[in-house]
């Protein structure tokens, strides 16, 4: 499926994550206005119509696009910094075809535009380019959700003893047992890709087999050494 291609892509495990040991101590937390079923229809999961879900960091928060999953509505939500946008497109969605497509709207009264580009069988969803006030060098990580693995977001942050804080936002689906994201820097604009597996006991792991941190219900919190000597925390919670 591509929502598990775009998951394992092979990035190298980068110095933050080239972990040794996991120390986790993880509590639990419960998103109470998260979906626990996919919205996504199974007429749709061929297709580029459909539910598409995604981590933003540039600042922090979640994007979900609705291309005409319900057969009317072409339509996406981004809550940033924990202010909502509401995006619409106009452009008409071809059978067959890929679907690329600005998304407007506005934040603090000052316009937004993402373009949102995705393969005629929805595979490879990105964001293309956005134009967002006030969060210059804004990153996308997107996932088609299908009618049988709901995709989950969650935002976080990371803090290491070298010293160093910063973001950690990622997506996962339980069902197909894949993680991924982007962690940045806080003083920095540019991202760092991350992706792996989740285990049978919920165990983050990295593409080198290390031990990022534990999902306990909708937390995710870990503590681990990297390569360099240092201690790297993470912690996330979802809410999308």
């Amino acid at each position: 499926m591509n929502y598990i291609k775009i998951f394992l892509l092979l990035f190298a495990c980068s110095a933050m994550f080239s972990c040794k040991k996991d120390k986790t101590t993880n509590p639990s937390y419960t998103c109470t206005t998260c979906k626990q079923t996919p919205d996504a229809l199974a007429a749709n999961d061929g297709s580029s119509k459909g539910i598409y879900k995604g981590a933003v960091v540039g600042s922090t928060g979640t994007i979900s696009f609705n291309v005409l999953n319900d057969g009317t509505t072409i339509t996406a939500r981004m809550v940033l910094d924990g202010i909502v946008v509401n995006l619409t497109s106009t452009l008409t969605w071809q059978a067959g075809q890929p679907y690329v497509a600005p998304f407007t709207g506005t934040l603090n009264g000052a316009a937004v535009s993402i373009t949102f580009s995705v393969a005629a069988n929805g595979g490879s969803p990105i964001v293309t380019s956005s134009s967002i006030p006030g969060h210059p060098g804004t990153q996308f990580t997107l996932v088609k959700e299908t009618s049988n693995s709901l995709i989950e977001v969650f935002e976080g942050t990371y803090h290491t003893t070298r010293p160093e804080d910063g973001t950690f936002n990622m997506l996962l689906s339980r069902s197909a047992r894949v993680y991924g994201g982007q962690s940045r820097k806080s003083t920095s604009t540019s991202s760092t890709d991350f992706n792996g597996t989740l285990t049978t006991d919920n165990k983050l792991k990295d593409p080198n087999g290390n031990i990022l941190g534990t999902l306990n219900a909708d937390a995710i919190n870990g503590t681990f050494n990297d390569g360099n000597g240092n201690t790297v925390t993470i912690t996330a919670r979802r809410t999308l």
